[in-house]
């Protein structure tokens, strides 16, 4: 299976080596790519059904534990089955779809990728390597929504949304090192191995939190779903593939594969419905009042994201087993949608409904592909949708908590689902036309045909649903880590469900009939949810991210002034702060050490330093300065040489002997000494080198009389000569030991002395 992450970087990078006349089918290229995995997959599925999983690692970081581990389980199968077979859909249809335009190289590269991405993130099995894979998704994702970045919308809506799902990334990141720190591994295995330990520990709450943004916000979950309304700004491919079917179904792939290892809690079964819930009616609710085409689907993505969010939550065998058909149930219709769109926006060049009508007579064909997918989507026979809703409707009844907020809800919700796809199909095909339609050109037939597909198998697995036993009871038995028996079927006979969606339908198509009739109806519903729901996520988001741009910009140029004087003094005061807080909390230590003026001319040396100190502080002459600086360099040499450090000696009288070269050539450049500083100024800046001196004095005396851990000086004496073959234990460390930060060190001063040269040859032009 690496090897297929490895073909899939391989097919992108290829794309750009296609001779230019032969780049025309590298979508279809792309397709039978994909077609060729759903194949491959399809053949292991019996292994899977069996219970088997396959399993593949690679060691990575041995040192930290750290493995490339890939596992194709019954529930990895299920989104890899999904991902290849609508990927290979999707790249049929953009083949047609992107023909007129430029640059789609740069996009099926992209999208190449990001399919890679979704297929390595869903057959992760260590949680370091998922996430690189998530990362990887929003990133891929951000270079699509901005495919036409000479849209400014375009690209404020890829920045949120990588702005977005970039920090549930890292909350899901430190919620990975949370729990890794728990059971010591960030292996899947280990983590459903050790689930009990890490649901007892005091860490699980707040790693469960940082899941769940993690997934809240890659999955569009209230309040984090305006990300979603604005990735429509994407081509057509793009919402279909992304934003239906794979990348916003990573967040609920995650939320399954970690419910044996954090669900089954009360924070669990609390936090996730309640966020599901209400994101399920959000997405509802605003979806009837949009008139555009594309936000339509997008507001009722959200909604079924909600209810798999919600599903998921309820910590039931009927709910799991709801989600997993779900997930095939809006995978099939939500595509096929997205793909309507399209080809409606490149028939009548609008994607407003108000704009358009009677498309029945230009594409019937278009007409039939919709009534099938709005039928599934409403939960009506026999599609597949309407098998799902009624799994959906029992989990409900049977959930231990809140059953009749939670049922009162979804009903709502799917009733709201009803109007739409009712209102959606009578607005754009069967309604009058609004002027603006035109038959489409010959070529745009060739993008009915995935949608046609993802249509008859809507239909088709409503009316044989017991071909989705064998890939939805795998899953089922790994998510529950238990044998769940599932049996699917149209007819589930008279009984509260059956009564439940008729009068779900009843309410929706009733609903829809007056909004029909009375158009206005949807106007004064506008301003009345203007006005209830002022709050404008993508404004508050906006909003929010200029104050602290102008917050940054602010403390940047208080902090950042560009005065050296400041810049030293704040680095000294708060290194004397952060001292003086370490002496205090390791203090009890006493110094031992008698003081001495012995030997006398080591005295008399340190005195005439402390005099040449002073002296070039108070001297107003630059060339005496020059020299008082020199005798204190000097000075310290000697001291150095006194306590045989040699080599340090050497090095002191070097550096001091070219700084004084260097400093009288300079002198006349330098400007004439003025007053720069007040008597204030001088008596703050004396203040702050006192103290700073008196800390470093201190912690001196210290660092003699405190050991807090063995020498490693000892180590470097002992094996300078073994290891290294020197006998000058400074030199062998410089050389050996520390070369790496030697070579270092010599890089930063050949750049520095590179910037040096060409500043003092930089000609002055004349003005």
């Amino acid at each position: 299976m690496f090897i297929i992450l490895i073909l899939y970087l391989v097919l992108a990078f290829a794309l750009f080596l296609i001779p230019t006349k032969l780049s025309k089918f590298n979508s279809l290229l792309i397709a039978l790519f994909h077609l060729c995995l759903f194949t491959f997959f399809m053949t292991h599925l019996p292994d899977v059904t069996a219970g088997k999983s396959i399993d593949i690692s690679y060691q990575w970081i041995p040192q930290l534990g750290l493995n490339l581990v890939l596992k194709l389980d019954g529930l990895s199968i299920v989104f890899v089955l999904l991902i290849t077979f609508i990927g290979f859909l999707v790249f049929i249809y953009a083949n047609t779809y992107m023909k007129s335009y430029t640059g789609t190289t740069k996009f099926f590269f992209y999208l190449t990728l990001f399919s890679g991405a979704m297929l390595g993130l869903v057959l992760s099995a260590d949680f370091i390597q998922l996430f690189m894979f998530w990362e990887l998704t929003s990133v891929l994702s951000f270079l699509l929504i901005s495919y036409f970045n000479e849209n400014e919308q375009a690209r404020k809506a890829a920045f949120q949304s990588l702005f977005v799902t970039g920090f549930g990334g890292l909350c899901l990141f430190v919620a990975i090192i949370l729990i890794g720190s728990i059971v010591d591994s960030y292996s899947l295995t280990d983590w459903m191995e050790k689930a009990h330990i890490i649901k007892e520990d005091s860490r699980y709450l707040p790693a469960l939190i940082l899941v769940l943004i993690g997934i809240f916000t890659k999955s569009a979950q209230f309040p984090f779903h305006f990300w979603l309304l604005g990735a429509m700004q994407a081509p057509t491919p793009v919402s279909a593939f992304l934003h239906s079917a794979t990348m916003v179904k990573a967040g609920i792939f995650l939320l399954a594969r970690l419910y044996p290892v954090l669900g089954g809690t009360p924070e669990w079964t609390q936090i996730v419905p309640l966020f599901g819930a209400l994101t399920m009616l959000t997405g509802s609710y605003l979806a009837i009042t949009q008139i555009d085409i594309k936000l339509i689907l997008a507001y009722t993505t959200i909604s079924a994201l909600g209810v798999l969010v919600l599903l998921l939550g309820m910590d039931t065998k009927q709910s799991v087993k709801a989600a997993m058909v779900f997930l095939f149930v809006h995978a099939f219709y939500k595509s096929a949608l997205f793909m309507l769109a399209g080809f409606i926006t490149k028939q009548t060049g609008t994607r407003s409904v108000d704009k358009i009508g009677g498309l029945i007579q230009s594409s019937p064909m278009s007409f039939v592909i919709a009534m099938i997918a709005l039928f599934s989507m409403a939960g009506l026979p026999p599609m597949l949708g309407f098998i799902g809703k009624e799994l959906i409707y029992e989990a409900k009844f049977d959930s231990p908590w809140l059953s009749t907020v939670l049922l009162i809800i979804g009903v709502t919700s799917n009733i709201f689902m009803v109007t739409i796809a009712f209102l959606f199909l009578f607005e754009v095909f069967l309604g009058k036309a609004k002027g603006g339609t035109k038959k489409p050109p010959g070529l745009y037939k060739y993008l009915l045909i995935s949608p046609g597909i993802l249509a008859l198998l809507s239909l088709g697995f409503g009316l044989f649903p017991d071909l989705l036993t064998q890939l939805v009871g795998p899953a089922l038995n790994i998510i529950r880590s238990d044998d769940v028996q599932i049996k699917l079927k149209l007819w589930h006979g008279l009984n509260q469900v059956f009564f439940l969606s008729v009068f779900t339908v009843i309410a929706g198509i009733s609903l829809f009939i007056i909004i029909y009739r009375h158009q206005q109806i949807i106007k004064v519903w506008q301003r009345v949810n203007n006005r209830l729901f002022s709050i404008n996520f993508t404004k508050v988001f906006s909003t929010g991210l200029d104050k602290f741009i102008a917050f940054s910009r602010k403390n940047t140029h208080l902090i950042q002034h560009g005065y050296n004087r400041y810049y030293i003094i704040t680095i000294i005061a708060f290194t004397s702060i952060l001292l003086v807080f370490q002496l205090y909390f390791t203090r009890g230590w006493e110094i031992e050490s008698a003081f001495t003026l012995q030997p006398f001319y080591i005295s008399g040396l340190v005195f005439i330093i402390m005099l040449s100190v002073l002296m070039s502080v108070l001297s107003k002459n630059s060339l005496f300065t020059i020299v008082a600086m020199a005798v204190t360099g000097y000075g310290i040499s000697l001291i150095y040489l006194y306590y045989s450090a040699v080599d340090l000696a050497i090095t002191q009288i070097i550096i001091e002997t070219l700084m004084v070269v260097m400093f009288v050539l300079l002198l006349r450049r330098l400007p004439k000494f003025v007053k720069l500083s007040s008597r204030n100024t001088k008596i703050r800046d004396a203040l702050i080198a006192l103290g700073f001196g008196l800390i470093m004095t201190v912690l001196a005396l210290k660092a003699i009389h405190v050991d807090f851990n063995p020498s490693i000086s000892d180590y470097f004496v002992q094996n300078s000569a073994l290891k290294a073959y020197g006998k000058n234990v400074v030199n062998v460390i410089l050389v050996d030991f520390r070369a790496l930060d030697t070579l270092g060190e010599i890089t930063v001063l050949s750049i520095a002395a590179l910037g040096v040269f060409t500043l003092l040859n930089v000609k002055k032009t004349k003005k």
